[in-house]
């Protein structure tokens, strides 16, 4: 079993070290990706029937099917129907309906651990912003928000089309850093920004920044985004910022924080919501300019499938196992 465990171990290491390593690696042909598909499915097929019969696998096989599903999409040329949801719908028109000039604040309330589901947000969000020739505010409620801010903008302002514009710093978009405090930092900045952010990243104060010549408090802000991981976040912009000052709100969340946002939307308190990876990909979907989040839902839904199957497979074992638990206690009664 070790020595299995060790074979696969091996050709899953080989897999990625071709993929990141290779300039340009292998991709197959959409013919090739669907037979590997058909394969794949006649497989686990193949393992219920064996599992029907009393013949039941290991779980070293069910970690090789999984890693198969998340490594063999980055080779498939398979495209996948992405479909905008309204909540993401929504979020694309609130800055839509927006004036060129209008001020669009951005609040980064996560770390590098939530960066691969936010990430893809963030720069959607900002190529959006600056097509339209929006004004950006960035701050952050974590103190490694700005960061993943920064890392942001640069992957956007070296887009061609953004780079076009010539976006100057303090001009067209400002990063006020992270802030200590929570909630509160939110409720000082209905009143005014400068009793929290006195100065920017590079240090030049409040009132010798351009973009915020004209920007006091929130009501100076035609609308707001927040990229929230957990506390502090989004439900504590939409307590304070929203049913306070008034914010126009959208937001940005993880999978697992997402289904908590819902009532918010509902009682239309968010104008828009984001959620999780797939929330990533339908933005980019709306704005019509694909990444990194539709790059990844392939991986992530390929590997949710066999993880499905495997669970279908799972419970048919189990099922199974007391079915014939039950059959030898009663043949075991009855020799008694």
């Amino acid at each position: 079993m070790k020595k299995d465990f060790l074979v696969y171990g091996i050709l899953l290491a080989l897999v990625l070290i071709l993929y990141f390593l290779v300039p340009k690696p292998v991709v197959f042909s959409s013919t090739v990706s669907y037979s590997i598909i058909g394969l794949i499915i006649l497989a686990l097929v193949y393992i219920l029937i064996r599992t029907v019969s009393g013949h039941f696998v290991g779980r070293r096989i069910v970690f090789l099917f999984v890693g198969i599903a998340v490594v063999l999409p980055f080779f498939m040329q398979v495209s996948q129907p992405i479909r905008v949801s309204p909540e993401v719908q929504a979020v694309y028109d609130s800055v839509a309906k927006l004036k060129p000039g209008s001020k669009v604040l951005v609040s980064f309330d996560y770390d590098p651990a939530s960066a691969p589901e936010l990430q893809p947000m963030a720069e959607s969000f900002f190529r959006l912003c600056f097509e339209r020739d929006l004004k950006v505010i960035i701050m952050g409620l974590w103190p490694q928000g700005p960061q993943q801010a920064e890392m942001a903008l640069q992957v956007v302002l070296a887009d061609s089309l953004i780079a076009k514009k010539n976006l100057k710093r303090g001009e067209d978009y400002v990063d006020l850093g992270y802030q200590a405090g929570n909630e509160f930092v939110i409720q000082r900045m209905g009143t005014d920004f400068r009793t929290m952010f006195s100065q920017d990243t590079r240090g030049i104060p409040y009132d010798s920044i351009p973009i915020l010549h004209d920007v006091r408090n929130f009501s100076n802000v035609d609308y707001s985004f927040n990229l929230s991981a957990g506390y502090p976040g989004t439900v504590e912009w939409v307590q304070v910022a929203v049913d306070r000052f008034g914010l126009k709100l959208g937001t940005g969340n993880t999978g697992v924080q997402a289904t908590g946002m819902y009532p918010y939307l509902r009682a239309g308190q968010l104008k828009g919501l984001l959620g999780g990876l797939s929330g990533a990909a339908e933005f980019e979907r709306a704005t019509g300019k694909a990444g990194t989040a539709t790059f990844y839902m392939l991986p992530q839904s390929f590997s949710h499938v066999v993880v499905i199957a495997f669970i279908i497979i799972g419970n048919v074992a189990f099922f199974l196992g007391e079915k014939r638990k039950k059959e030898t206690d009663k043949e075991k009664g009855q020799e008694k």
